[in-house]
């Protein structure tokens, strides 16, 4: 999803777009279908997820017990802070979007096409879930903005490369997916981000960038 940046926070508004109506097929699988399901315009096939049972009850075919304490740990973090999960059909989605992060709800957008892996759930949900730290990150999750967490050079040079790549029509994103890709592929590190934003300790867990502390400062979230 496409965002607006700036040197130290991102701000996350995007023009998405207004639905008067149901959607047609041809508005399916695009930006125009997911901005409907961003904006809980679009609500059929999109459930709440609340622990990993919900993730088993639509996909049972699946065992998700591997797992399961890190899924409902995340979710509980999550739930604190205000961001809600849902499990979305994929037609919501653009082709190859497996979730998305709604700065401005706070909730983000699993595609079930792609969650019948345990392996691929955990890595969308703590990529998803390190966009909503970041979000806490940049004063409060009631905002529009996300901050990168971590210095850039702290990320693993193999990730780096890969999202280079990856984003390479959108180099502003790199900072903030590079560390998201990491937290994807790391078991724990979203979830201890989560629960410091959840404490309220998230600028003594991490030291803010500079740019990141005087934004702070002069919003009136740090004094100094």
């Amino acid at each position: 999803m496409k965002r607006l940046f700036t040197a130290a926070v991102v701000a996350a508004a995007v023009a998405l777009p207004v639905h008067s109506a149901p959607l047609k097929d041809s508005e399916y699988f695009t930006m125009h279908s997911m901005g409907c399901m961003l904006l809980q315009e679009c609500i059929e096939d999109i459930n709440e997820v609340k622990s990993i049972s919900d993730i088993n009850s639509e996909i049972p075919a699946t065992n998700y017990d591997i797992v399961a304490v890190e899924f409902n740990s995340l979710i509980g973090s999550l739930n604190k802070v205000g961001a809600k999960v849902f499990l979305a059909d994929q037609k919501y989605f653009p082709v190859g979007h497996r979730g998305v992060y709604h700065t401005v709800s706070n909730n983000f957008f699993l595609n079930k096409a792609y969650m019948n892996r345990p392996g691929m759930l955990m890595s969308v949900m703590r990529h998803e879930g390190w966009h909503a730290a970041q979000d806490c990150m940049a004063g409060t999750i009631d905002n529009s903005l996300i901050a990168i967490i971590l210095p850039e050079d702290s990320v693993p040079p193999l990730y780096q490369e890969i999202v280079k790549s990856t984003y390479r029509d959108q180099p502003g994103a790199i900072p903030w997916e590079k560390e998201a890709y990491w937290a994807g592929k790391t078991e724990g590190m979203t979830a201890k981000a989560l629960e410091s934003c959840a404490r309220g300790t998230m600028w003594t867990d991490y030291e803010p960038t500079p740019l990141t502390r005087k934004y702070l400062v002069e919003k009136g979230y740090l004094s100094k």
